[in-house]
């Protein structure tokens, strides 16, 4: 069986999972994609032999077209996940779900309307080996209770694009849901402060910054965001419990000894850190969607980043702690 697979967004994500969908993971097709740029759109349809559809509506409802992923523009992504809601598709939409929590909120209420969940969100930190191995040795209380996590999300650089609010919602919000997951609790309180800056910032950029996360039993994290750390892309997680210390495992690149030294080399950006998360969610989600189930993140999940990133950007702007407040997950979402 073969799941006929439409694409909403031909950017740079979409291209990438059109391309693995195609070339290396099994069970799916590409058979639609759509896009705000038509020429461009045009272009990856041709390439992939899909058909190209001028709106994502259209897309949506297509014959054709089992279950949708949206790439668009974040602004988009609401209305395309309720439109999938709506034709009773599974839907996997990349971060956010939603531009705000009251989108999201609309989400989790049609899905729930509907009676089944149908929604995925693009959360891959947790398909990673290392992140899972880590989980395992929380849940299995190995080490004991873990008391603190000192994380890091670096990037070698950035472009004026990239602004001050960005740090939390388009890099940490990762950290927001695996920690989350790693842990299996939520969060109390948060606080983002900064460093001294770097030269390498723009005038519109702080960086670095530290966001401080407490989760409900007492937990206490720190992620540092530096986006213009100039030496690769490196994520860093290290949890401290009662009786040992765990570290995410650094990729497995080669080392390589010239002009005599001794070099591991670091990889250049999150497609390269992550290619084999992207793949392992992506087939996971295949496979579930085949057998008529989501099994990743849900829209509850989305929705719960989506309140603590506004928490965390409240903070950052206030200079203060600020509470979180998340109600009680409906049993719709449980298990």
């Amino acid at each position: 069986m073969e799941l006929k697979i439409g694409v909403i967004g031909t950017g740079a994500i979409g291209k990438t999972h059109i391309e693995r969908i195609t070339n290396k993971l099994k069970g799916g097709k590409i058979t639609a994609v759509s896009d705000a740029n038509i020429e461009n759109g045009k272009k990856v349809a041709q390439k992939y032999n899909a058909r190209f559809e001028e709106s994502g509506e259209a897309l949506i409802s297509a014959d054709d077209v089992d279950a949708v992923i949206v790439t668009s523009w974040d602004q988009t992504h609401e209305k395309y996940v309720l439109e999938a809601i709506k034709n009773k598709k599974y839907v996997f939409c990349e971060k956010p779900l939603a531009p705000d929590q009251e989108g999201c909120k609309r989400i989790i209420k049609e899905e729930m309307a509907g009676g089944k969940k149908l929604v995925q969100v693009g959360f891959m930190r947790r398909y990673d080996a290392g992140y899972k191995q880590l989980k395992k040795l929380i849940e299995n209380k190995t080490y004991g209770e873990p008391l603190m996590l000192h994380c890091a999300h670096r990037n070698p650089s950035v472009d004026e694009s990239y602004t001050t609010p960005m740090a939390v919602e388009n890099s940490m919000i990762h950290e927001i849901d695996v920690l989350r997951w790693l842990l299996g609790e939520d969060y109390s309180t948060v606080e983002v402060v900064f460093a001294k800056k770097t030269k390498y910032a723009h005038e519109n950029l702080q960086d670095p910054q530290i966001m401080i996360l407490t989760t409900k039993s007492g937990v206490r994290i720190d992620v540092e965001a530096f986006v213009n750390c100039h030496y690769g892309y490196d994520i860093k997680c290290e949890v401290a419990c009662e009786e040992g210390i765990i570290n995410l495992p650094e990729p497995s690149n080669p080392m390589v000894r010239t002009d005599a030294s001794r070099i591991t080399p670091i990889c250049g950006d999150w497609s390269e850190r992550f290619v084999d998360a992207y793949n392992e969610e992506f087939q996971q989600w295949i496979n579930a969607t085949l057998e008529d189930r989501v099994d990743g993140p849900t829209a509850w999940d989305g929705y719960v980043g989506s309140i603590t990133a506004a928490a965390a950007s409240k903070a950052r702007d206030t200079k203060s702690v600020v509470k979180i407040n998340i109600e009680e997950c409906p049993e719709f979402y449980k298990g």
